[in-house]
């Protein structure tokens, strides 16, 4: 979350958008990972399965934001 934050920072703003989150889920998580061997036998790398987690989860929209504040 406060890589996040500074992300949001460093774009100017003093709120977190969920794109700030995807934009270093990455970087913040690719080394806490661990891959089960199959998926190393189908050559796919830590990066790529942690992207793939992020673009699975939709993006919430303003109003379902604002509802659950």
């Amino acid at each position: 979350m406060k890589l996040a934050r500074s992300w949001a920072v460093l774009d100017g703003r003093d709120y977190v958008l969920p794109d700030d989150v995807k934009a270093v889920a990455v970087p913040a998580l690719v080394h806490r990972v661990s891959l089960k061997p199959e998926l190393w036998i189908q050559e796919r790398g830590t990066e790529q399965a942690v992207l793939e987690s992020v673009r699975s989860v939709p993006t919430p929209s303003a109003t379902e934001l604002l509802r659950e504040s």
